[in-house]
């Protein structure tokens, strides 16, 4: 491992051209990452400012990344595009390679396919369904939040609602709608400067993370890769570290087969894939390091999960896998609160949507009851 790093640092300091894109695919436990592709140009090229990943990218950013993309391909210049996301595949890719657990599984023209049929060689399985049968049925309130404002300049303003035992509330919103400072402010993450949060009808005041995790509070962060794990380290340390305090045996020292037995428990419940517990984190596939991190925060014993984003990066077999969890957790009366950028995704988990519009709570809609076009329209009511 050492090596490589040094290899990728001379590479870093001694390469004078400008590389456009580097991404890696089948990333496997035993094969690590595997680039996959990777587009250089001679020199700078001024159309591609500000345009990053496409993950994050607004609507209006992503066609115009097409656009790009498109007229590129016209000068006749090949361009290999990695995406979990079907319309993107069918919308600008000619063709269309699958891998699955780092293998090559076939080569076809994309109109050649239907997106089901895409979807069941990525997964190895028909999957009728993207989304699981929603089975959990909420209850009493276990969160209320009243005209909570945050400290940090341009965030929350005034955001009040609640959240019910065995209740998935989606928050919407565009880009900049600051839906991540709602959860961050509940874990602690971001100061708050006023307003109300009760957990089971009491008042708490929580000022950082590690008083949200006593109040039985979770975050998922969004960005799973720089803040969420440990990519140098194996399963066994990014397991428990959100829990240090309950492996303390003698001495001060941890209680390894305490340590070991809980990350078997991980592995095993969140149904990861790897060779070992000795495994880097950073070697596994972006739905297993996702399953990790969430079976982390379960073994906090948390009544509250705040997921950011949880199936950003991930293929449509660990998406399903990520939903029905969090139905499961549901239906154990967990709390769970799910941002998230994908509007199908949030008409097909959550029993109610929150929606953020420049900072403020544009509205709260009943799931089954609401549509894409009204929720689009709620986010454009403080623009």
């Amino acid at each position: 491992m050492e090596e490589k790093m040094n290899n990728l640092r001379e590479f870093d300091e001694t390469y004078e051209g400008t590389v456009l894109g580097v991404d890696e695919a089948g990333r496997g436990p035993l094969a690590g990452a595997v680039v996959a592709g990777a587009v250089i140009i001679p020199e700078y090229f001024s159309k591609l400012d500000e345009i990053n990943d496409s993950k994050k990218l607004t609507e209006k950013k992503r066609e115009k990344l097409f656009e790009i993309i498109k007229s590129l391909t016209d000068k006749g210049i090949a361009i290999i595009y990695i995406s979990h996301k079907m319309e993107e595949i069918t919308e600008i890719c000619d063709e269309i390679t699958i891998l699955r657990d780092g293998k090559w599984v076939t080569t076809e023209k994309v109109k050649d396919l239907t997106t089901d049929q895409i979807i069941n060689l990525m997964v190895g399985r028909d999957l009728t369904n993207r989304f699981p049968d929603k089975t959990n049925k909420p209850g009493e309130v276990i969160l209320e939040v009243e005209h909570l404002t945050a400290k940090r300049p341009k965030s929350i303003e005034d955001v009040s609602f609640t959240l019910r035992k065995g209740e998935i509330l989606g928050i919407a919103g565009l880009v900049g709608s600051k839906r991540t400072d709602i959860v961050e402010t509940l874990f602690g993450v971001i100061e708050k400067k006023s307003g109300t949060i009760k957990i089971d009808g009491k008042e708490v005041n929580i000022r950082n993370p590690k008083e949200a995790t006593k109040n039985g509070l979770a975050l998922i962060t969004e960005e799973r890769r720089a803040t969420g794990i440990y990519s140098m380290l194996d399963i066994k340390f990014n397991s428990i570290i959100s829990n240090t305090r309950n492996y303390k045996a003698l001495l001060g020292l941890l209680d390894n087969s305490k340590i070991e037995k809980d990350t078997k428990w991980v592995i095993d419940s969140m149904h990861v894939k790897t060779p070992s517990q000795k495994t880097h984190i950073g070697s596994l596939s972006g739905g297993n390091q996702q399953k990790v991190i969430i079976g982390r925060w379960l073994l906090t014993a948390p009544e509250i999960l705040l997921m950011d984003e949880p199936t950003r990066g991930i293929d449509v077999g660990a998406k399903f896998e990520i939903y029905q969890l969090m139905i499961n957790l549901a239906e154990k009366e967990k709390g769970i609160i799910m941002i998230s950028s994908e509007m199908p995704e949030l008409l097909g988990v959550t029993d109610r949507i929150l929606v953020m519009s420049n900072g403020r709570v544009a509205g709260i809609v009943n799931t089954a009851e609401t549509s894409q076009e009204e929720i689009l329209k709620l986010t454009a009511k403080y623009l």
